[in-house]
């Protein structure tokens, strides 16, 4: 279907991935653009073209539908195109991309399948970046998360890569990875690990252990082929993110749930305020109970007891939350276990109290400094009898003591949120600045290039003109004062291309010269670089 507008003849169609040249011949050359088109509206342009935007260019040499026609009459207009100086892959930019599964998007029983212990790390990474796309990657596979951070060459192709090597390792389908999966690209990847470091992203806001978590994926890929200089410093950046959000928000204080207000609340009646040495008891391992546990565990707990009616619930606790040691006991042992704990949380929907009076008064004191017991009971009916509380053996806290607490933090940690999405905010500029400079990189390469193959072809006319019997030492000298002039005139321009910050010169500035350098010696870096990757990557595979 087509219609007229302004001179030009739009068509509806379903947009191809390739450009089919038409038969009508043209002696100008036709350069084609490969842009992501989001409508379905087409433009039929001079000559017939239609499909992606084409344009008539003079100047540039390239596919000719004439030679397609006429001098390759062997070949379709398809593979002329392949094999072309316009290559599909460069119409996209290298990329930083982040797929994967966290807590928020995805079920346990997903997250296990896909999870990567670390001792395979710089196996998966190197098997990442064997990948025709992929050039460099990064784990992050935690109980609430399973991320791959790659840079790809090709944005789509990466993905399409990253998702089908996930399915093939863990047996889910890939139509099942997309519905859960976490899919974000260049700034909006880099903001998610810089939040993510910094606990914006956690079950419990804040938490510390997150932190440690991103600088060991630093400290194991340190090293290892393929987690290299974007990736290795979008992870170092994100670190000093996570430390900065930590000390000028102090976020990871104030509860602002009844759960988490209660294990803070404990927390600070320990000695030196600490889990460490203190010896934990959970009765119930509902949902209630499942919260009061991972706050636990957020808040540096690693070894506790659990007391449930039954096992089920407190397995599939144990299987989230791997590196921590969670002892099932039942019911009927709950005295048993009380009496060696320190701090007992209750939070089960039993309608009649767990603790009385009489049951407590027989405990032996606990193993604190002061003796003291400390109760937490968040259960509503009451776990733990109002009367337990007129013993000076313990203390016991219930879940109107916590409401105030966590009403008064709200508000306050809303507060550091912002504080803290201003900060990471602040750091997305910076990374990004630097991330941006290394675009520099290739130019100076391809550019000394340029100006060495210069070099050498003149010193050689020069040595062939002053004949075959020239003393060594004066072709050295020769040779050295050729080296001379190069790098002195590269010199000027190379500087104008750094992104130190030694200089007063800023990013956009460099940037342009880029540009300029690569339009006035026709260096075509960005094109250049990435084809060549990509071929090479191509031809390792296919040995």
């Amino acid at each position: 279907m087509a219609a007229a507008v302004g001179g030009l003849t739009t068509c509806f169609a379903r947009p191809t991935p390739e450009f089919i040249a038409p038969s009508t011949s043209y002696s100008a050359p036709v350069r084609v653009f490969f842009k992501p088109f989001k409508g379905k509206r087409f433009v039929l342009r001079r000559g017939g073209c239609w499909g992606p935007k084409c344009e008539i260019d003079p100047n540039f040499a390239s596919v000719r539908i004439d030679q397609i026609g006429s001098n390759a009459p062997g070949l379709s207009a398809l593979e002329l195109l392949k094999t072309s100086s316009v290559n599909r892959y460069t119409k996209e930019r290298i990329s930083i991309v982040v797929i994967g599964l966290n807590v928020h998007t995805a079920p346990v029983e997903l997250r296990e399948k896909l999870a990567i212990p670390e001792a395979q790390w710089p196996q998966a990474i190197g098997e990442l970046c064997a990948l025709n796309h992929i050039e460099e990657a990064a784990v992050l596979s935690t109980c609430n998360r399973i991320e791959i951070y790659v840079v790809a060459l090709s944005q789509h192709r990466g993905v399409k890569e990253v998702t089908e090597w996930m399915s093939k390792r863990s047996g889910i389908p890939i139509s099942e990875l997309c519905k859960h999966r976490v899919l974000l690209y260049n700034t909006d990847a880099t903001q998610h690990l810089f939040e993510v470091s910094a606990g914006l992203d956690s079950l419990v806001l804040g938490e510390g252990q997150i932190l440690a978590q991103v600088k060991h994926v630093v400290k194991t890929g340190q090293g290892v082929a393929g987690f290299d200089r974007k990736i290795s410093g979008l992870f170092k950046h994100a670190i000093t993110v996570g430390k900065r959000v930590r000390t000028e928000t102090n976020i990871s204080s104030g509860s602002v749930s009844v759960s988490s207000a209660a294990v803070e609340l404990a927390q600070k009646k320990l000695p030196e305020s600490s889990y460490a040495t203190a010896k934990v008891m959970v009765v119930g391992a509902g949902k209630m109970g499942k919260l009061v546990i991972k706050h636990l565990v957020a808040k540096g707990c690693r070894k506790m007891v659990v007391v449930n009616r039954t096992q089920d619930s407190v397995d599939a606790v144990s299987k989230e939350l791997k590196d921590v040691e969670i002892i099932y006991k039942p019911l009927s042992k709950i005295l048993a276990c009380a009496s060696e704990a320190d701090v007992i949380f209750t939070c089960t929907a039993s309608k009649t109290p767990l603790f009385t009076k009489e049951h407590v008064a027989m405990l032996p004191p606990a193993g604190t400094e002061t003796g003291r017991r400390l109760f937490v009971d968040i259960s509503v009916p009451r776990n733990v009898e109002q009367r337990v509380s007129d013993l000076e053996t313990v203390s016991v806290f219930n879940v109107d003591d916590l409401k105030e607490v966590v009403a008064a933090n709200k508000e306050d940690r809303l507060k550091k949120v912002q504080e803290a999405q201003s900060i990471i905010g602040e750091e997305i500029n910076k990374f990004e600045a630097w991330k941006d400079s290394l675009e520099t990189v290739p130019t100076i390469k391809k550019f000394r290039a340029y100006v060495e193959r210069i070099r050498a072809a003149e010193l050689d006319k020069c040595l062939s003109k002053m004949g075959e019997d020239i003393p060594k030492k004066k072709k050295v000298a020769i040779n050295d004062l050729s080296l001379g002039i190069a790098n002195k005139l590269l010199h000027g321009p190379i500087q104008h291309l750094r992104c130190d910050g030694n200089d007063s010169r800023t990013l956009d500035e460099i940037l342009q010269n880029m540009h300029a350098i690569n339009r006035m010696f026709d260096l075509e870096t960005d094109l250049s670089v990435l084809e060549e990757k990509i071929r090479a990557k191509v031809e390792r595979g296919q040995k």
